[in-house]
């Protein structure tokens, strides 16, 4: 199949739905054959898996929340991938709640969690695949961070926003390090995304749409048309950067 990803392969994390899973759809059209991965929905990633048809190599279940996990994921998904991984989008995330008034205990897990899942787990992946893409020529890594890594989160999303602060830095360190070496390292970072992780309720769905100037919540094919895009290699000079995609509600 031709596309500007043909010959690619991509392990896509957090893919069983919302935004991971609309990029394996897109690369998969694109010509990426794609590792998908799932933790408690693996269901809908094997049934995705059945969905891509041939360009989708398997689904690897990994709970992201343990130590070790951003590794093993990697490992599983290198071994679907007989060897080669070409791409990397780090999507998978959570946006766990940790307000001042949680008992010590609560707070502490909805810290280390967070961090675990939207830092360290990334932190490992990108670990795991910076020799092999040496090694191989080179590759692309894709970290979705967020608005709130620039700007801040609510009051009671501390952890979550300075995850992906985190996680913006560590982007640019890799591109700043390895782009030599052929790696390129990209953040996007997105507003509301009209997925499960969105507001939900109608009071809450318009008061998201309130604060974003072109009235509407980012559709997952925006951030997958934008990882595709990046992952191309059509514009390797942007290795580095930040692509803000929020419908203007944060503008830098």
């Amino acid at each position: 199949m031709t596309g500007q990803l043909a010959g690619k392969r991509a392990l896509i994390t957090g893919s069983s739905h919302g935004v991971g899973l609309a990029a394996a759809h897109m690369f998969a059209a694109q010509g990426a054959e794609v590792v998908l991965h799932g933790n408690q929905n693996m269901a809908d990633a094997d049934q995705a898996v059945q969905a891509i048809g041939p360009a989708a190599l398997g689904a690897v279940q990994a709970d992201l929340a343990l130590p070790g996990a951003g590794r093993d994921l990697y490992d599983a998904a290198l071994h679907l991938a007989s060897g080669r991984l070409d791409i990397i989008v780090n999507n998978a995330g959570i946006h766990w709640a940790s307000p001042l008034d949680s008992s010590d205990s609560d707070w502490e897990t909805s810290w280390a969690t967070t961090l675990q899942v939207n830092l360290m787990a990334v932190a490992d992946l990108c670990r795991a695949a910076i020799p092999e893409m040496v090694a191989s020529g080179g590759g692309s890594i894709i970290n979705i961070a967020s608005r709130a890594g620039y700007r801040g989160e609510d009051r009671n999303h501390m952890a979550y926003g300075a995850s992906k602060g985190a996680l913006l830095s560590l982007t640019k360190t890799i591109a700043r390090q390895w782009g030599g070496d052929g790696v390129y390292a990209y953040a996007l970072a997105p507003g509301w995304i009209d997925t499960r992780m969105g507001p939900q309720h109608e009071e809450d769905r318009a008061r998201a749409k309130a604060e974003i100037p072109i009235g509407e919540l980012a559709h997952p094919d925006e951030i997958a048309a934008m990882c595709a895009f990046l992952a191309s290699g059509a514009c390797r000079s942007a290795t580095g950067s930040c692509i803000d995609i929020n419908g203007a509600s944060y503008v830098r």
